[in-house]
């Protein structure tokens, strides 16, 4: 890639972050939608668990791919292709005449989705190569997450009472088609020096075993036993077919020796954690806002406020202390303010007073403000330079996968509390066993930060990291060292 000037990267990240806007307003936008698409659709509460889960589904299945492939026939093309993906999925999802056609539209938008946000890093990489450069521009892009994070809500209650639920949709096509033009124009085409091979037989197997995981458990609760039950045995085969086949692959799509790796290891389960609390506390909430407080969709929105603000507020200041003191002290405040959020609403039932509803929301807030930044930092701590991009893939995955379960999840268990009986009248308390789940997200959270961070696990990571290093880079080295 040529070197650009210091104004032409700063407008190759804008149009990066501006991909990354539409995806993650998307997400948190269409939670405070849920009621309204309910009603209007006549859903379930398994169809609105669809219509989250089957983008991060597919977002989860294919990011990984998403990136191998932007570093074989070039990030600009594939970037282009997944903004122009989007876009199209957007509008069709805002034409859906029925609940089927809305989740089939969501899945079209996630193929689109998957190929925004590692191919706008791997861009953004490139660009900045000096490292404070790339810092700060890694910062900025960290900071949208924030802002999406807290715009979405009040920007999604607004379109959803002035306009309708479709709005939602709508919004992202111009922006879509602005940042094509833009990218067109302004990015340069880049593609890596040795990209990996594709591996064809572990993403089936990955989209089996995600699929079929999450619709056992979302349909648990009304299909009876023998529906069930082969996805479960379908997500089980694939799981060991994984665990067989990728070690005997040179280039794998996901290395099972990056789990050698206590950190790594430690940033996955925390990533699915944290995020599945996400998924299931933004589930919960809307659906408590509206139908059983009866707020319309803006107010609703501003009721996030609470939660979303701490939470654009503590993700620089996590990031700061990610670089002074390390991963484990943000992690340990995150995890205690996640669980001290979850038993709030499980034990003392937060939803039913005003200060207690708004004290779980800033918790929360605070929460996921502090755990987001160092998940990354500590998937790639210690790990091969040249791993360090998929080590980060991973972690992105995981983040899309916790999603995808706990919406799913905490759906499930919502779902088989409330059964026939009044939807407002049983929700509290059908809703405290998925609270208690939340909680035991946050108490992992707060466990693996604590202890995958320390002199032990850092010792894992640099022999995890020796043993992926290729033969010719260690040859190198100790050609080096004997010089």
């Amino acid at each position: 890639m040529p070197e650009l000037s210091p104004r032409r990267r700063m407008l190759v990240l804008a149009i990066c972050c501006m991909s990354l806007l539409i995806v993650s307003l998307d997400t948190t936008a269409l939670n405070v939608g849920l009621p309204s698409m309910q009603r209007e659709l006549h859903a379930s509460t398994a169809g609105l668990q669809w219509t989250i889960d089957a983008y991060t589904l597919v977002l989860a299945s294919l990011l990984m791919l998403a990136g191998s492939t932007g570093d074989r026939v070039g990030r600009k093309k594939v970037f282009m292709t997944g903004l122009v993906v989007f876009s199209v999925g957007s509008l069709l999802c805002s034409l859906a005449p029925n609940l089927d056609s809305l989740i089939a539209f969501r899945m079209v938008q996630a193929v689109g989705g998957s190929m925004l946000n590692p191919v706008a890093m791997s861009i953004i990489t490139n660009t900045f190569t000096d490292p404070r450069e790339r810092a700060r521009a890694i910062g900025v892009w960290g900071a949208v997450v924030g802002i999406s994070m807290a715009a979405g809500p009040l920007v999604g209650g607004l379109l959803v009472e002035s306009v309708g639920w479709r709005a939602i949709f709508w919004v992202n096509i111009p922006v879509g088609l602005a940042a094509v033009l833009l990218t067109l124009r302004f990015v340069p085409e880049s593609r890596a020096p040795k990209a990996r091979r594709p591996d064809p037989v572990g993403q089936v197997l990955v989209i089996a075993l995600f699929g079929s995981l999450t619709y056992a458990i979302i349909e648990a609760p009304t299909a009876g036993t023998g529906t069930v039950l082969p996805f479960a045995a379908v997500a089980l085969a694939a799981l060991l077919g994984l665990l067989w086949y990728e070690p005997r692959r040179d280039e794998p799509l996901i290395d099972l020796r990056f789990f050698r790796s206590a950190p790594f290891s430690g940033a996955t389960v925390t990533a699915i954690s944290a995020f599945a609390s996400l998924g299931g506390f933004l589930f919960l909430s809307t659906l408590y806002l509206q139908n059983v407080r009866g707020l319309d969709a803006l107010h609703a929105g501003l009721w996030m406020l609470p939660m979303a603000v701490p939470m654009f507020l503590c993700a620089p200041l996590a990031g700061r202390l990610v670089g002074s003191r390390g991963p484990r002290l943000p992690l340990v405040i995150a995890g205690i303010a996640m669980t001290a959020s979850a038993v709030l609403f499980a034990a003392f039932e937060a939803e039913t007073s005003d200060t207690t509803l708004f004290l779980g929301y800033v918790l929360f807030g605070i929460g996921f403000g502090f755990v987001n930044a160092p998940i990354t930092n500590t998937a790639v701590s210690g790990m091969p330079r040249t791993q360090a991009g998929v080590a980060a893939a991973v972690a992105s995955t995981s983040r899309q996968l916790g999603q995808t379960l706990g919406v799913a999840v905490i759906g499930a268990v919502l779902a088989s509390g409330v059964g026939s009986s009044s939807y407002a009248g049983r929700f509290v308390s059908a809703a405290r066993p998925g609270w208690w789940i939340l909680a035991g997200c946050g108490l992992a959270v707060l466990v693996l930060g604590a202890v995958t961070n320390g002199r032990w696990a850092r010792a894992t990571a640099e022999r995890a990291a020796q043993r992926l290093e290729s033969p010719e880079i260690r040859a190198a080295a100790g050609t080096a060292e004997r010089v």
